[in-house]
């Protein structure tokens, strides 16, 4: 199953195209994909309690809410592979993207007296992700200067998985109804067969 987790805020926006075509090309080609708008999850802020952090082991912590996020931290476990997208909100990933980034802090382990966390997944073979950014300004431009692709990145790194391919569109704000350039077609297409590929063999290997 390969989870997407879109951080947009608005319905049948650019960032929402985006993952409903990667959505469709991927069944296409047989595999189980799930959405999670985290517009529609209710996530609360995380309180830098750091209890989850003290637990041992290379699973999550335990969080001390009791939200929504619980039922996506099990669905990020059995995923077999990611679709992570934000587009940009002045110079970053949105807010909710950003909550849902903080509230990973149960996938570190960082007891009271040691200077750095370490990441639960850190020695884990990698699962692979799809990373999934848009901004007003020129792509390349927003590679630069802004840091939504790090934090997609982080939140990969994070979770356990390693980036196979970025779509980044730019230059999306002409528009109030924002259409898929062709080229952004054609990355969706070879971006989805090639995650697919990559959770295939895994599979096969596996076995």
């Amino acid at each position: 199953m390969i989870l997407v987790i879109d951080g947009s805020y608005r319905k049948d926006g650019f960032t929402e195209k985006v993952t409903v075509m990667l959505r469709g090309e991927m069944e296409a080609l047989g595999v189980e994909v799930e959405v999670i708008r985290l517009r529609d999850t209710p996530i609360e802020f995380c309180l830098n309690c750091r209890k989850c952090t003290q637990q041992r082991g290379d699973k999550p912590g335990e969080c001390v809410h009791n939200d929504g996020m619980k039922d996506l931290i099990q669905k990020i476990e059995k995923a077999d592979g990611y679709i992570l997208a934000s587009p940009t909100n002045f110079g970053s990933v949105t807010a909710l993207f950003k909550r849902f980034l903080e509230r990973l802090v149960v996938y570190a382990y960082w007891p009271w007296g040691t200077a750095a966390p370490k990441l639960r997944k850190a020695e884990s073979k990698k699962k692979k992700a799809i990373l999934v950014s848009s901004s007003a300004a020129p792509a390349f431009m927003a590679r630069i200067s802004y840091t939504s692709l790090r934090q997609l990145k982080n939140t990969s790194k994070t979770i356990g998985a390693e980036p196979i391919g970025i779509i980044s569109t730019g230059m999306i704000a002409g528009n109030g109804e924002p259409k898929l350039p062709q080229r952004t077609v054609r990355k969706i297409r070879a971006m989805s067969e090639t995650l697919v590929n990559h959770i295939n063999n895994d599979k096969l290997v596996k076995t």
